[in-house]
């Protein structure tokens, strides 16, 4: 953060939608008054807060001491002994719920397979003897490079049953990745399978695996989960077949009492230094701040289906569709492929057939569904709906808007969640039946978090005013460390601004309290001394009935300090024209002042995304400079959208 000002906030929300009687009546937080209460109560009490929610999971021993907290280091739940796996599976098969489905997954080709509790903590007892069978013991670290099948939460589940370290690789990294991150952590094991399938092709994963373990010693056992039925070379002595271990495996395998700073994974995330950072997540807080997240930002009832449409293999599938719903005991849907394949329809479809009734998705998808077209989701009634989240960056006002009408058909309250790798669990959020949301703001901190818009000094901005967020004191979820590198820790997260957690967001309040996040402050452009949020004009654009998608990257000027260079995708069926440009960069000046009229406007077919599905504005800023992009690039999608993107710019 190179300047000291404030970062100046142009976008102006006025609407506002309360939630209905009918929703409130039956929602676990009912009304404002409750939501203000509880908040104050955690606010003045944390430890009884955190305490008494603790208290609602299985403990193996209770804490002596509920947090331990010297800058920036924490400790939750001291000397409390339980186990994840537990809280997840086996204190469910004491009641109803073990014959109730725990998840139900379909997979890209259409088969659909459905797991009860019971029949899941079966499953991840077996693979737990299958993991002690295989030498892998608590403490260590374990590789998981896999697609979105049930295999997948298995395996977390029995790493975290037997007190193994899990490291979950997203399926679609390169080797060149696996061998960063499998090495980093020193892990033992890797658990693959031999492919996964994406919009109807093979996505190959056990090839990449034998490409990596070329470069990293430390891996003595490979476990490969048969899906694609794929030529695979198996290497003698080091690799073995899932089904063939599960055949003969015990699923008598009593859940390892755990401390509750055992290591529960590690995840990595792309650092801006090229080496990605592995953010450490413990058992005993992560577990009580997924739980509670989980029960009351998506209102989770017992009836309900809930789909996450992340990947796993991001902080948002651990926390939201393993951890979190399965500690409450519900039941979770995971796809397997494309929104998009065979047709657009895919989730809408979806969403039909299972009545999915809570839906979890990032604004990029969003974005995505309305260039499609609203034909498509207006094929299906999808009256099982009741609740819409959010999650992944900022949304845009109108593609809040859209997933209001279209999706929700004006009668879903949507939960916008702001957090991050490092929070391990949501921050900023509406609570669906206590709080009123404004298109665009992820609305008002979680109860037991503390949050704030400063100046670099760490002073409160007024409202209205841009600044840096941050957290001003310890939460349960959050990481304790970077694997390795404690100095890194302290310097990327506490030293920015003194004494308060800052992770690189800028955002503003309104004076209603509202928080609305105006995106990575490294995506801040300076112009004529005024610091505008990349976000704001691209929800400018968005706004235009003509763009489905834009990103806004900043570029050197000999006048200005910096100019404005805008990537735009259009909705389908409208062609670039150069009159386009112009009438774009009079409508943002006229949707938030001149100020923000962008210098160029570029169109193009897409835009570069990580397989997330975030924008990497990063790679545009390095085109719209100097025409070519370098940097770590392992984390990015499809590598043509660069290519298209070079040419057009010579």
């Amino acid at each position: 953060m190179s300047s000291q000002a404030n970062i100046d906030s142009i976008l102006k929300e006025n609407r506002m939608f309360e939630p209905s009687a009918a929703f409130s009546s039956t929602a676990h937080i009912k009304s404002l008054e409750e939501y203000q209460r509880i908040f104050k109560e955690a606010e003045e009490n944390p430890d009884a807060f955190w305490s008494q929610i603790a208290s609602e999971l299985h403990w193996f021993r209770k804490w002596d001491q509920v947090l331990e907290w010297e800058l920036p280091w924490a400790k939750w739940f001291v000397g409390g002994q339980l186990n994840i796996s537990y809280n997840c599976l086996d204190r469910h098969l004491s009641t109803w719920r073990r014959n109730k489905a725990a998840l139900i997954w379909e997979g890209e080709p259409g088969e659909v397979r459905t797991y009860t509790y019971q029949q899941l903590h079966s499953e991840v007892c077996k693979f737990a003897n299958v993991l002690k069978s295989l030498g892998v013991q608590k403490g260590d670290r374990v590789a998981i490079y896999m697609g979105m099948t049930p295999e997948l939460p298995v395996a977390m589940l029995a790493c975290a049953r037997i007190g193994a370290t899990h490291s979950i690789i997203f399926g679609g990294f390169s080797a060149t990745a696996l061998i960063d991150r499998i090495n980093d952590a020193q892990a033992v094991a890797v658990i693959t399978q031999d492919g996964a399938y994406r919009r109807g092709n093979e996505v190959k994963l056990k090839p990449a695996v034998d490409e990596a373990l070329a470069a990293c010693p430390s891996v003595k056992t490979v476990v490969v989960y048969k899906r694609t039925d794929a030529e695979m070379k198996m290497k003698w002595g080091r690799d073995h077949w899932w089904h063939e271990l599960m055949e003969n495996a015990s699923d008598d395998c009593p859940a390892e009492p755990l401390d509750s700073e055992h290591p529960l994974y590690i995840l990595y995330t792309s650092g801006s230094t090229g080496k990605p950072k592995g953010l450490l997540h413990t058992t005993g807080g992560y577990a009580v701040s997924t739980y509670l997240t989980a029960k009351w930002v998506f209102d989770l009832k017992d009836e309900d289906v809930y789909w996450c449409t992340a990947d796993i293999g991001w902080v948002t599938g651990h926390s939201y569709i393993v951890y979190g719903p399965l500690q409450n005991g519900a039941t979770a849907l995971m796809y397997e492929g494309a929104p998009n394949h065979p047709a657009p329809d895919r989730f809408w479809q979806i969403i039909e057939r299972h009545k999915v009734n809570i839906f979890y998705t990032a604004p990029t998808a969003i974005r995505a569904f309305m260039k499609w077209g609203e034909q498509y989701p207006r094929k299906y009634a999808m009256k099982s709906l009741r609740l819409l989240g959010s999650v992944g960056e900022p949304i845009n006002p109108e593609a809040w808007m859209w997933y209001r009408e279209m999706i929700g058909r004006g009668r879903c309250p949507i939960v916008d969640t702001w957090w991050q790798t490092e929070t391990g669990a949501i921050m900023i959020t509406p609570l669906p039946g206590a709080i009123a949301t404004k298109p665009g703001s992820a609305t008002k901190p979680f109860p037991g978090i503390i949050a704030d818009v400063v100046t670099k000094q760490g002073d409160s901005v007024p409202a209205g005013s841009g600044g840096y967020l941050v957290i001003k004191r310890p939460w349960p979820s959050m990481a304790r460390t970077i694997y390795g590198d404690p100095d890194r820790y302290v310097q990327q997260y506490w030293s920015e601004i003194p004494g308060v957690y800052f992770a690189g967001d800028g955002a503003r309040k309104d004076a209603d309290g509202y928080f609305w996040i105006m995106g990575r402050v490294d995506d801040v452009i300076n112009v004529s001394g005024h610091r505008l949020s990349t976000m704001e004009v691209e929800s400018a654009l968005v706004a235009h009935p003509m763009v489905a998608e834009a990103a806004v990257v900043a570029r050197p000027d000999d006048i200005k300090g910096q100019g404005i260079v805008a990537f735009v995708t259009l909705e389908s069926g409208n062609a670039s024209a150069d009159e386009l440009k112009d009438e774009l960069k009079k409508w943002v000046v006229k949707e938030i002042g001149a100020l923000a009229r962008p210098d160029e406007i570029r169109f193009t077919d897409a835009l570069p995304k990580t397989r997330s599905g975030k924008i990497m504005r990063r790679l545009l800023r390095e085109i719209a400079t100097s025409g070519e992009a370098k940097g770590d690039m392992t984390t990015l999608e499809d590598f043509s959208v660069l290519a298209a993107l070079r040419e057009d710019e010579e």
